[in-house]
């Protein structure tokens, strides 16, 4: 029987819970695990885990247990949060409950000495921050000591992100651990998230006992969500896929969220169901601030029928009334699927969740892995360079000798910071010389339990028993049972018919070819450290000019067809047909665009009067071809090739100094192409299968001026991105 005490507790915490949900009547009352998580965290001043469904109300415990905290003269709640969603979602809702909520994090920087000093003067109840602000020197050294020790409440929202056995691995995340270990004694902690199966449920408890702690409160819950319906359509191709998206998007409940896999592939479908006549925006990484702010705020409005997003709208986007989620291509994990499904069905009985797996979405798997943890050589090459510097290293001046890509050089110091490895201080990073191995095992086993999920996704697609059991048991959910509600235990409610009109408009659009290809015009910062003498500007008479690629890699329209081009198994022959073909449409327009030869106008660029090659010793056949092609279509001499000397054309996928390096000296203009290059008056065609980075255009097109080009015209197949 409960205490009096307790009694008293309970009905101050279901009179706050009236407050948060608007509810005037005073009749809501807390679940009972969510009492639990509460009593524990104010009576008991424990530490707790709450595993619970996307929607379940684990906001509702922090914010009552911080308004009971506070009324009994706690310190501010202190929420860690991923994502700049959740945090204006959270201060809306604090506000409801008489609850002052602030945040810091990267997109109000003018406001941090205001809140700062809102803190210290007892006016802020909640302060949200994000991880990566636990991780920022001035921070860290000098807010975080003041703030852990004013701490009423510590909340770690989405904490699965704290394992590197989770989804949604954050090394950003791990910098907790201090936090966590400097608390005062009998300071709760809270973590909660949706998406942990038992191996991170113990990962995570067993690190909110850090500082002493050993007695962590495990609430975990079932995860069915009676409200979805889950389904699975297979279509032909994206074309298809598109066609039935337009067709059928009016027919799915309220406002919804569309997910795609890449950033191209979110403003293709968005240019395309707009041309067709719907309200929906885009949403990805590469999204202004402001422009994200006004796309959620429209769909928590209804104004638009859908955001299409990439995950950048994931945990913490909080609508009750989503009546949809529908995934163009397969995430390729069916815990990371749950998470994003479950932003669907909160406060409505019913929801649609769809999946329309993709040909593509393998290659965009395989691509995202090969960005996991850097081998042990890479990591100790960097210590090395760490070690031997005489001042902190910034990443623009430790990129240029490492060779990894700044955002994986970020990430890896990060994990190296967490593990005493190296340090961040101001004016970037330091190695601290303490001992540190390298844990192959444990990356093993991520990259293994990675393959894992995405054989478990190609099941999830497959299968003929229930979906929602699926994803429960791959959360290893002990009361996964059948719903009754999804396709293959209700039937399915959606055909995969589309209409003639909506599937030549997705034809045409997906087919249309061309896309820009911006020149580099600034050397990447420190070259001179590695032995190149560029700096600063590319001088104009030395750059290429705008050019153009048939597709991206990463669109669900020419990608499709243009990956198996690329891939490592693919052997090399001659340019196929359509290809060919749909290059000579992206130079026909490209003539009679803005700027173009086409007019001869005064200022357009000058027609092409040759056409030069990039050598390759992985794929001459196909570059080859395709010169000669364009040049033959277009009555264009062949000029010859830029060649690579000795083993140079083996340039590493690395960052752009290193990529510089390796190219330093190693492009030549042979001398017949030199001489053909004297006697012409006007720009050659550039021609090379594939860009990354750009920086082998930018070499070669450098080179071509300085033998007497008089303009450089980059056309390559593909681009990466």
């Amino acid at each position: 029987m409960e205490h009096t005490s307790n009694a008293d507790l309970r009905a101050q915490a279901d009179t706050v819970l009236a407050r948060l949900v608007g509810d005037a009547t005073g009749t809501a009352r807390l679940r009972e695990d969510q009492w639990r998580a509460i009593e524990a965290l104010v009576a008991d001043r424990r530490r707790a885990l709450v595993v619970q469904r996307t929607g379940w109300g684990k906001s509702a415990v922090y914010f009552v247990a911080t308004s009971l905290l506070r009324a009994r003269g706690g310190g501010p709640t202190v929420i860690v949060s991923p994502l700049l969603a959740l945090m204006r979602n959270q201060v809306d809702a604090a506000a409801r409950a008489g609850i002052h909520a602030r945040t810091i994090n990267s997109s109000n920087t003018e406001e941090w000495e205001a809140v700062q000093a809102e803190i210290e003067a007892g006016e802020v109840d909640v302060l949200l921050v994000s991880p990566e602000r636990l991780n920022n020197p001035d921070f860290r050294d000098q807010v975080l000591p003041k703030l852990s020790a004013a701490t009423g409440l510590l909340v770690v929202d989405e904490a699965h992100c704290i394992s590197d056995w989770g989804h949604d691995f954050r090394p950003d995340y791990r910098r907790l651990r201090t936090m966590l270990g400097d608390l005062p004694p009998g300071v709760p902690v809270l973590a909660t998230t949706a998406t942990a199966n038992a191996r991170v449920t113990a990962d995570v408890a067993e690190q909110l006992g850090t500082g002493g702690a050993s007695d962590a409160l495990v609430l975990r819950g079932p995860l069915d969500r009676e409200s979805l319906s889950l389904g699975v359509l297979r279509l032909p191709d994206a074309a298809h896929r598109m066609a039935w998206l337009a067709d059928h998007l009016d027919d799915l409940p309220g406002s919804g969220i569309v997910y795609t896999l890449t950033v191209a592939a979110a403003e293709e479908v968005t240019a395309f169901l707009r041309q067709r006549g719907h309200a929906v925006a885009s949403y990805t990484g590469r999204t202004e601030n402001a422009d994200r702010q006004q796309a959620e705020e429209d769909l928590l409005a209804n104004r638009v029928k859908a955001l299409v997003a990439t995950s950048a709208l994931g945990m913490g986007f909080d609508k009750p009334d989503l009546g949809f989620v529908v995934h163009l291509g397969s995430p390729s994990s069916p815990i990371a699927y749950y998470q994003q499904v479950g932003r669907a069905g909160r406060g409505v009985e019913h929801a649609e969740v769809l999946l329309l797996p993709g040909r593509e979405d393998e290659a965009i798997w395989e691509y995202f892995t090969s960005l996991a943890f850097p081998s042990e050589d890479l990591v100790r090459r960097t210590l090395d360079v760490l070690a031997r510097a005489d001042r902190p290293l910034s990443l623009p001046a430790l990129e240029p000798l490492v060779e990894l890509r700044r955002s994986r050089l970020e990430t890896m110091l990060k994990v190296l910071d967490v593990d005493g490895a190296v340090n961040r201080v101001k004016g970037g990073w330091t190695a601290t010389g303490h001992p540190w191995s390298y844990d192959a095992d444990r990356y093993d086993w991520v990259a293994r339990q990675r393959k894992a999920e995405q054989q478990a996704m190609r099941e999830y697609a497959s299968t003929t028993d229930c979906r929602m059991e699926f994803l429960q048991r791959q959360l290893d959910d002990e009361g996964a049972k059948p719903c009754g509600r999804c396709d293959n235990c209700a039937g399915p409610r959606y055909t995969v018919d589309t209409s003639t009109v909506a599937l030549d408009a997705a034809r045409v659009d997906l087919g249309r070819a061309g896309v820009e290809v911006e020149p580099r015009r600034m050397w990447p910062t420190g070259l001179p450290a590695i032995g190149i003498d560029l700096k600063g500007r590319i001088p104009v008479g030395e750059q290429a000019s705008s050019g153009r690629a048939l597709g991206r890699l990463s669109d669900i329209g020419w990608g499709n067809r243009l990956r198996p081009l690329f891939a490592p198994q693919a052997s090399d022959a001659p340019v196929p047909d359509d290809v060919a073909r749909a290059v000579v449409e992206v130079l026909a327009d490209w003539a009679k665009g803005p700027g173009g030869w086409a007019s001869g106008a005064a200022g357009d660029q000058p027609r092409p009067v040759g056409v030069v090659t990039v050598a390759s010793r992985t794929r001459p056949t196909l570059i080859h071809s395709l010169g000669a092609r364009i040049a033959e279509i277009g009555r264009l001499p062949l000029l010859g090739s830029v060649e690579y000397a000795g083993d140079a054309s083996r340039v590493p996928r690395s960052n752009s100094a290193q990529r510089l390096k390796a190219l330093d000296g190693s492009l030549t203009v042979p001398s017949a192409l030199a001489s053909a290059l004297a006697q012409g008056r006007g720009p050659v065609l550039l021609v090379d299968d594939f860009t990354e980075t750009g920086w082998t255009l930018a070499v070669a097109a450098r080179l071509l001026r300085r033998a007497g080009a008089d303009g450089v015209l980059p056309l390559v197949l593909a681009v990466q991105g």
